[in-house]
């Protein structure tokens, strides 16, 4: 089933249950997908909805700091609610043992060996791990590994 009728479906039930809070980020991740989908001028293949949906819950995750900085409980609870929402249309994320495997293999076939070769280990295990694993820890792995 594709990611639009999963969201379709499920925000139905969303409707039945009266889940406001989960409602409104299905509407709201169908409308990043129309959006993107219109940019793009074409049908959304499964990793572009896969980077709309990285991208929101990435997104999310930086406001979730921000108010946390600034002592705003209320607003830090609805921001976590709504990236458990959006996780659950995320694929399975890595664990760190998987993910460690797989940037010390991708080190080795790039043949990196030095902190110079940083942007190709990167540009090569992202593929990889896209939606699996958030960038800002597989950048740390890929850095302790290159030191």
């Amino acid at each position: 089933m594709s990611l639009d009728k999963l969201l379709m479906e499920h925000m139905k039930q969303a409707m039945k249950n009266k889940e406001k809070d989960k409602l409104s980020v299905i509407r709201m991740v169908r409308s990043s997908l129309q959006n993107e989908a219109i940019k793009l001028g074409r049908e959304l293949t499964e990793e572009d909805e896969l980077t709309v949906l990285t991208r929101e819950v990435k997104q999310r995750k930086d406001s979730l700091l921000e108010f946390d900085k600034a002592g705003r409980e209320d607003l830090v609870n609805n921001v976590e609610s709504e990236i458990k929402v959006l996780e659950a249309y995320l694929p399975t994320q890595l664990t760190d043992k998987e993910l460690e495997q797989i940037v010390q293999e991708t080190i080795s076939e790039v043949g990196a060996t030095s902190k110079k070769d940083f942007g190709k280990v990167m540009g090569a295990i992202m593929p990889k791990v896209k939606g699996k694993a958030d960038g800002s820890v597989v950048n740390k792995l890929v850095q302790q590994h290159l030191s």
